[in-house]
């Protein structure tokens, strides 16, 4: 068989073998489990339950405002929040996809401890999305990593994950190992504001391969969920020390009160 007809052939029975696939095992919403007409896409009864993150937003963190008072209504991008005003961020500007909430928390959850990895699939062009502003040719993907020991037990990076799945539909490039994890912290989910930024401090470096890699280039850092973002600065620190021209944050949800931690 020649080589173009083979090719011919591959792509054909490619499509073929999903479709059987798909009737055999219909792709199904990996929110409420209904018939979808494709992988990754959600029901219309799970998309009216999720929140987006929309304008008007802080134009540093991102955090959504729920109404745009009556002094904020002139340009929006330079609308900042009451946080970002009394301690302005070490990044540039971060974005998210949803609303981290009731809705959300099962499907980030299910990715992020429950092996469901297959949802980079619905994540990846909600991401792009969020990221419209921040997201350039030049741009490069960095994951938020986890400690070697974390990983062993996980078996995967869920922001590392999300920077590739990312990367391909984008055209960035994406560099996974660029920021190591050297204190294995605790889990943050039991401490407030100030406790987090005590148990990340100190706790990334750069990876000593690639000592100039990140001068003068723009990093946007990947993770899946922004809470006080106690993290995302102390690894943007670490960036922008290594060079990095701007570093901005792009995660697949925000925690909208993180006051709450206080």
């Amino acid at each position: 068989m020649k080589y173009d007809n083979l090719t011919r052939w591959g792509r054909t029975g490619g499509q073929g073998l999903r479709q059987v696939t798909n009737l055999l095992l219909p792709p199904r919403c990996p929110v409420t489990g209904d018939i979808v007409d494709h992988p990754g896409m959600v029901s219309p009864a799970a998309w009216s339950s999720l929140r987006f993150v929309s304008a008007p937003q802080c134009n540093c963190c991102g955090i959504p405002f729920e109404v745009l008072g009556d002094g904020l209504s002139g340009d929006q991008t330079a609308i900042l929040c009451g946080a970002c005003l009394a301690s302005p961020r070490s990044y540039g500007r971060a974005r998210a996809s949803l609303v981290y909430d009731d809705s959300s928390r099962p499907l980030i959850l299910a990715f992020k401890h429950g092996d469901q990895t297959h949802l980079t699939v619905t994540f990846a062009p909600w991401l792009k999305t969020a990221g419209i502003d921040i997201l350039t040719d030049q741009s490069i993907l960095v994951p938020v990593p986890l400690h070697w020991m974390r990983l062993l037990r996980r078996r995967y990076n869920q922001a590392a994950l999300l920077s590739h799945a990312l990367a391909d539909i984008s055209g960035c490039e994406c560099w996974p190992d660029i920021l190591h994890r050297r204190k294995n912290t605790v889990t943050q989910g039991h401490l407030n504001a100030k406790q987090r930024h005590e148990n990340v401090k100190n706790a990334f470096m750069l990876n000593p391969k690639y000592p100039d890699r990140v001068r003068d280039r723009h990093i946007v850092l990947i993770d899946d969920v922004h809470t006080t973002g106690a993290t995302l600065e102390e690894c943007t620190e670490v960036l922008l020390k290594a060079g990095a021209q701007r570093v901005d944050v792009l995660t697949l949800a925000r925690v909208v009160r993180p006051e709450a931690l206080d």
